[in-house]
């Protein structure tokens, strides 16, 4: 039975930092087993921060370079990594990078950091750029998640990521089915940087705040949650439509957090119902540290028993599971799913990087 040792790289839009985990996969009696034997996530400094902020400005010929120095990078952080643990067992790096566009509906998504130039610097064999495949099939390139939780995460009926933006996942007529639902810490982070923090901690200033009826009425009607699924989300449409309409309210600071985060409970409520049953749901991402938007979503869903796994799980699952969709990938098992992404079929995405 083979058993694949696999570093996950994950950079997530809300710009906390680099998840990075070492996982192991072992595929037994026909179910894949995994373990995350050890992670941490590495802050960004306040240069590169800015960087991949600011990136989607660039010119391309200084967006190339950037995407090079930034491969360098995530390959300098496994060989730390993978020292730091005495790690002698690595058989794959699989990066999910930094997404800078993602326009399925242009025909183009691109996530920062080369391949290339990532497994030059660590020498291991790397897996990258997950959603080009998925796009040139006429997908949405995303959420690539649902995969994992379909195969690794099969005893809860729903699968919740509170990140940059909230997805849900679950099994609908024998088909998995995934979605991206509303902004979540791009949104909420946005607000706490206008009081001089870089996020609500357990969402206090939300809860302090004040919802306001007329924004909430607003936000709930923006049109992308009116769409049926297939569909994801974007910083282009964030910095379209959702931020404007935050942006054109003279409330409080606090009031705008109490509104955002009960616009956030509202569509993942309602994502919810359109599955048409009950059940456990997993709730991972960096939400899950939000302390009142979970009391909140709780209040939301009575009829649904809410899991909060342990810190590990909560903070490091999408590094998780793109360790093993590199693995999917070497075994050339499918690893997007076209009933997810809305692609004309099924695929087995991702770069492979030799070095």
């Amino acid at each position: 039975m083979k058993v694949y040792h696999v570093i996950g790289l994950m950079s997530g839009t809300s710009l906390d930092g680099l998840d990075i985990a070492h996982c192991a996969f072992k595929l037994d009696k026909g179910k894949w087993r995994y373990s995350i034997n050890c992670a941490e996530t590495i802050k960004y400094n306040k240069a590169w921060q800015l960087k991949l902020k600011e990136a989607h400005l660039l010119t391309a010929e200084k967006l190339l370079q950037t995407h090079s120095e930034y491969g360098e990078l995530l390959g300098k952080q496994v060989l730390r990594f993978k020292k730091k643990h005495k790690l002698k067992n690595v058989d794959l790096v699989s990066s999910h990078g930094h997404t800078i566009f993602h326009n399925p509906k242009g025909g183009f998504t691109f996530q920062l950091g080369n391949g290339a130039s990532l497994a030059s610097v660590c020498g291991i064999k790397t897996v990258c750029d997950f959603r080009i495949l998925d796009v040139a099939l006429k997908g949405q390139g995303a959420p690539l998640v649902p995969i994992g939780d379909r195969l690794l995460f099969s005893e809860y009926e729903f699968c919740l990521n509170l990140g940059g933006y909230s997805n849900i996942s679950f099994e609908l007529n024998n088909k998995r089915i995934a979605f991206d639902i509303c902004p979540v810490n791009t949104a909420l982070n946005y607000l706490a940087e206008a009081k001089g923090k870089s996020f609500d901690k357990g969402g206090a200033m939300a809860k302090s705040g004040q919802v306001d009826k007329l924004l909430l009425e607003k936000l709930n009607r923006l049109g992308y949650y009116k769409k049926e699924p297939p569909k994801s989300l974007g910083r282009e449409w964030l910095e379209e439509y959702f931020l404007p309409i935050i942006n054109s309210s003279s409330i409080s600071i606090e009031d705008k957090l109490a509104t955002v985060t009960e616009h956030i409970t509202c569509q993942i409520s309602q994502a919810n119902i359109r599955s048409n049953k009950k059940g456990k749901v997993l709730i991972t991402g960096g939400g899950a540290n939000n302390t009142f938007l979970i009391l909140r979503l709780k209040e939301k869903m009575p009829e649904y028993q809410i899991i909060i796994p342990e810190i590990t799980l909560i903070n490091f699952k999408e590094a998780l599971v793109f360790a093993f969709l590199g693995v999917l990938r070497i075994e050339e098992r499918t690893n997007t799913l076209h009933s997810v992404t809305g692609a004309i079929q099924d695929s087995s995405g991702g770069v492979i990087f030799i070095p």
